[in-house]
């Protein structure tokens, strides 16, 4: 009985030992850490984006990226008769006329993604 114990300690230990590994991250990056178009393509997609409350999304405007294939490579847009004077304002007027949601912030990790992909679209 003693012996069992011993071996079942033993192996405790031992999977402890493997288990940590000095030097690694204490915790996995989150989701999102990095700009993927990937994830901008989800997001034109999503019509809770920006807290939509329409149902439209990107998409439903632009199916498949059309009539925005050069909007990464423009300095200014004319949306429904207003000026915007990047793509992060276009894509926040959008957002905030057509999906009816709230604009997002321009320095978030969800805009660096959405206009990765809108500029992934250039032919």
């Amino acid at each position: 009985m003693k012996i069992s114990k011993l071996v079942i300690f033993s192996l405790l230990i031992i999977g402890f030992v493997f288990a940590y590994q000095p030097g690694e991250a204490a915790e996995a990056p989150s989701y999102g850490s990095v700009i993927e178009k990937a994830k901008g393509k989800d997001l034109f997609n999503d019509p809770n984006f920006g807290n939509g409350t329409s149902g439209k999304s990107c998409n439903s405007c632009h199916p498949g990226g059309k009539g925005i294939e050069s909007a990464g490579e423009k300095k200014e847009f004319n949306i429904m008769g207003k000026k915007q004077n990047s793509l992060v304002e276009a894509v926040n007027f959008c957002i905030v006329n057509a999906l009816k949601g709230t604009a997002i912030d321009p320095d978030s990790i969800d805009m660096k993604n959405i206009v990765a992909y809108i500029e992934s679209l250039k032919k």
